[in-house]
Parts: C-alpha cells; sequence; structure tokens
C-alpha cells in the first residue's frame, strides 16, 4: 500500500491530478524539470486496493490519476497547475477524447491549504481567460488515499517507445 505522501526526501512535495487516460498525463508531467517522480493510480473513491478492471467498471468512484513527486526550489506547485491545465481539456465531464467515464475525470486532488488555495486561483484565472466557451468541470477534492496501479501501468508510454496517448 502506498502512503499519500511520497516517501522520499522531505524537500520534495507532492501533487495529485486526475486528467483522462494516466498514461498520457504521467507522460506530461515526467518531462516537467524539478519533476522527481510520477507514479499512476486510482484516488477518490470508495474501494480499498482497487484494480483496474475495478475502477473501469465505475462501480469503485475512483479516477485514474497521478501522483507527481516534485522539489518544490525548481518547480511551482503553480507550474505544475499550468501543466495540468494544458494537458486536457477541463470543460469535459467525465470524459477526455473518447475515453467515457467517472475515472476520466478531471480533478485536483489538494495535500494542503496551500495548494487548495493555488488550485482555486489558477481555476479562477483560468475561467477569467475566456480560453474555454463551455465552464470548467475540474473538481477540486481533499486528497484520499492514492491506491498505485498495477505495475504494467506505469510509465506505461515511456516503456513502449511512445511520446503520447492524446487524439489529434
Amino acid at each position: 500500500m502506498s502512503a499519500l505522501l511520497p516517501s522520499s526526501p522531505t524537500d520534495h512535495e507532492a501533487a495529485v491530478f486526475a486528467a483522462g487516460c494516466f498514461w498520457g498525463v504521467e507522460a506530461e508531467f515526467r518531462n516537467v524539470e524539478g519533476v522527481v517522480a510520477t507514479e499512476v493510480g486510482y484516488t477518490g473513491g470508495n474501494v480499498e486496493h482497487p484494480t483496474y478492471e475495478q475502477v473501469c467498471s465505475h462501480t469503485t468512484g475512483h479516477a485514474e490519476a497521478v501522483k507527481v513527486d516534485f522539489d518544490p526550489r525548481r518547480v511551482s506547485y503553480e507550474r505544475l497547475l499550468e501543466v495540468f491545465w494544458s494537458a486536457h481539456d477541463p470543460t469535459q465531464l467525465n470524459r477526455q477524447g473518447w475515453d467515457v467515464g467517472d475515472n476520466y475525470r478531471s480533478a485536483i486532488f489538494y495535500l494542503n491549504e496551500a495548494q487548495r488555495e493555488a488550485a482555486e486561483r489558477s481555476m479562477a484565472a483560468l475561467t477569467e481567460s475566456g480560453r474555454y466557451k463551455k465552464p470548467i468541470a475540474t473538481e477540486l477534492t481533499k486528497a484520499s488515499m492514492f491506491w498505485p496501479a498495477e505495475d504494467y501501468h506505469q510509465q506505461y508510454l515511456e516503456k513502449r517507445g511512445l511520446a503520447t496517448c492524446r487524439i489529434s
């Protein structure tokens, strides 16, 4: 079982984001200077130790998510929020592209009040920017237990020599 906070040096912080299929989202964050590790998994639901098959059944309430371990001296949480917004369409409710279901929802799982406040400011600025004609559907939720996905999901695209799984 993985703890919510990473078991890494104390000068690192963690962030948790859901933005559709976790393979592509993880790849986006792995390319950010200052991100020291990523882990894909499931969070926001009501089943302990969920499997991929259970999460895809839409009965667990979990989202496919990415836990990002980062060095705040090299990258800010605000920069991670920018990557999050650019990695998906935050106006789509419970879907991204062809992937449909609550497990593909857009969500920011904040770990502390500073993250919550930064996410609220970021979401408000994005809304006010007029970038999207539809309202932002991203959920802002206090982080709960993060359950690591099966090993074959970890760094899935990187292991297969793929840069992205985005639909163009």
